[in-house]
């Protein structure tokens, strides 16, 4: 290994991880051949998975294999490592690994990516933990998926109308993208579930939202977002705006307006919050817990750090005194200036400002529906819905995915979505534990 090379360490693959690492291998492609660079990314995961194709996912639309990008395949010059960077030593230019299986190490870096992202943010709400889903990885979907076909298969197996209730109720907390979404995929899934269900018709069937705002969907504006509450509650959904969710223990959701009901199912979607990393560390913070960035997406103040994302606190240069969301959109296109601007730090030129127009929101809300705001033009029902497709089918990494999702959703022009449960996937050993014990006592 060449001693004099430079390394360059990516902490995380998601968006900015993974988009940053593609612009490198093609920004020093002579540099990585010739072994005067170096790159390695860390995450927990072989794959980045493109979220915003999670409810389709979730709803059967795409096969879950579809909407995530194996790293090894399409990062071939960068070393991949699965684990999680416990601590950040800067001023000495080391990070703490943990690999997924195996003893800690030190890995040493000349150049660090700060691009962990953020994990679901959740409050002590008795019950929570035990009962609710998150909606943020391609596990979760998957989860939730068989858990509402299964609470299907439990309400038409059973003749106890507590039970049958309990098993029809589906809570979603939250009212951003993730929740809505989720929330109109899983719905639209349902309905067209309970056609091979005798005995469960579309009134059987209770869909909540709980949003503390006093609005959903800020993302797409005020008046698309009353349109969208209207149109879940024309679907039957029942939207509790100004509402909080105060608990849920064994099961019984109970919310801040009084309301008291058992429910089978609990989503929780409320906000996100910065990777855990960022704490364990010795790169500045502000005081919602991001890296403090520079409009080049350097980390202030210290050498050699880069960072991005929704671990980052990044200035708006559009709107002076703001930072950049946390979404999909910044994430991807902040990358590419990251990238370069690795590359242009290695190469001693000056590095460029990320500058971004924000230039609206699409959202999905189920088969044929959705909601769009963009460039200040408004669209609803199967208009928004087919941008919300089109504009994320252009951001799917690699023509293999893009071709992948392109026939999942040409097959579902003909053939109906399976509506079957496979629960057994999330515990596969119980029935062989089971038939082992059985064995034993004999």
């Amino acid at each position: 290994m060449n001693r004099e090379s430079k390394h360059i360490l990516i902490v995380g693959g998601g968006y900015v991880g993974l988009y940053t690492a593609l612009r490198l291998q093609r920004r020093l492609r002579r540099e990585l051949r010739d072994g005067s660079v170096r790159i390695t990314l860390i995450d927990p995961q072989s794959y980045m998975t493109y979220q915003p194709f999670l409810p389709e996912a979730a709803a059967g639309n795409l096969s879950p294999r579809h909407v995530v990008v194996p790293l090894r395949r399409v990062l071939p010059k960068v070393r991949i490592l699965n684990g999680r960077v416990t601590k950040v030593h800067h001023a000495a230019r080391t990070v703490t690994f943990q690999p997924n299986a195996g003893p800690v190490k030190e890995i040493d870096y000349d150049v660090i990516v700060m691009a962990a992202g953020s994990i679901s943010r959740t409050l002590p709400i008795p019950g929570l933990a035990e009962v609710g889903i998150g909606f943020k990885t391609i596990g979760e979907a998957i989860v939730l998926r068989n858990h509402v076909l299964a609470q299907l298969d439990i309400a038409v197996s059973t003749e106890d109308p507590q039970v049958r209730r309990k098993a029809l109720t589906f809570v979603f907390v939250g009212g951003g993208f993730a929740g809505v979404e989720a929330l109109a995929e899983v719905e639209d899934m349902t309905r067209d579930a309970i056609a091979y269900y005798p005995g469960i018709s579309p009134k059987d069937l209770r869909f909540v939202l709980v949003e503390a705002a006093d609005r959903i969907l800020p993302e797409v504006g005020e008046a698309m977002g009353r349109w969208t509450a209207r149109e879940l509650s024309g679907r039957g959904i029942e939207i509790k705006m100004n509402t909080r969710l105060e608990s849920a223990e064994h099961n019984v959701i109970r919310t801040s307006d009084g309301d008291e009901f058992p429910a089978g199912t609990l989503v929780w979607t409320a906000g996100v919050k910065p990777s855990p990393v960022v704490n364990a560390g010795d790169l500045p913070l502000d005081e919602r817990g991001r890296i403090k960035a520079t409009p080049e997406l350097t980390v202030e103040g210290v050498p050699d750090a880069f960072t991005a994302g929704d671990v980052a606190a990044v200035p708006d240069l559009t709107r002076p005194g703001e930072f950049c969301a946390p979404n999909a959109q910044h994430a991807v296109r902040q990358a590419k200036v990251l990238g370069d601007n690795v590359a242009r730090h290695l190469q001693g030129r000056p590095l460029v400002a990320y500058r971004h127009r924000y230039v609206g929101s699409v959202a999905s809300l189920g088969l044929h529906d959705g909601v769009a705001h963009v460039y200040g033009i408004k669209l609803r029902g199967f208009p928004a819905w087919f941008m919300h497709r089109t504009y994320h089918l252009s951001r799917v990494p690699t023509l293999n995915r893009k071709v992948r999702v392109v026939v999942d959703w040409t097959l579902a022009l003909f053939f109906k979505r399976e509506t079957l449960s496979l629960g057994q996937l999330h515990k596969p050993r119980e029935e062989f534990k089971a038939a082992a014990a059985a064995g034993a006592k004999r």
